[in-house]
């Protein structure tokens, strides 16, 4: 039985579609070699472009290695997760967002050692215990990392505070980003106080 943190956090699933089945980047990359338009279409993708920043040592697939909270006239807010212990900060130092302030995140992450197929941020966040809002972005599917391509970046939808007396106070709030193969790269709890002023 899945248990209520997995459940809020479970991506939606689209009505008959069915996850095709996995390829390795040799076979991509072997896949119709002497099509000229398909091996530009893979080269778009940045399938065999370079050496792969894969590192042999590491198993994961998808690495996030940092977050940035993004609001309109204020220094970004970085968080590298490389760094020991920054998860547990998020959780226990909470941002500070203003209502009304517009705001996103912004994600870094490498792939490696094999395609990304649907990677997946999903988002639910609570207030005084209660789901106030779940938030679902597909990414998109990656090809593993290259020494002159060795990160992805992505920015997700902007978002604006709410605002009044009753939507001030104290959320918390549960992130996973996940894939197509419901393989769970990163999960994390966070908290953001929405102010009267900053």
């Amino acid at each position: 039985m899945a248990s209520q943190a997995e459940d809020e956090l479970a991506p939606s699933q689209t009505e008959g579609f069915k996850v095709g089945a996995r390829k390795t980047i040799d076979e991509y990359t072997k896949l119709d070699a002497e099509d000229e338009s398909l091996a530009k279409w893979k080269a778009s993708l940045g399938i065999s472009t370079g050496p792969t920043a894969s590192d042999p040592s590491d198993p994961r697939r998808c690495i996030i290695q940092s977050l940035t909270l993004e609001v309109k006239g204020r220094p970004n807010i970085a968080i590298d997760l490389t760094t020991p212990g920054s998860l547990e900060k998020l959780k226990s130092q909470p941002f500070t967002i203003k209502e009304g302030a517009e705001f996103n995140m912004k994600a870094v992450f490498k792939v490696q050692h094999d395609v990304l197929s649907g990677l997946k941020y999903v988002q639910a966040v609570k207030r005084k215990g209660l789901q106030v809002t779940k938030e679902e972005e597909m990414l998109g599917s990656f090809p593993p990392n290259t020494l002159d391509k060795p990160t992805y970046e992505k920015r997700f939808y902007e978002n604006q505070a709410p605002t009044g007396m009753i939507a001030r106070g104290h959320y918390t709030a549960k992130t996973k980003f996940t894939d197509d193969d419901n393989v769970t790269h990163l999960m994390f709890e966070w908290s953001f106080d929405i102010t009267k002023d900053w």
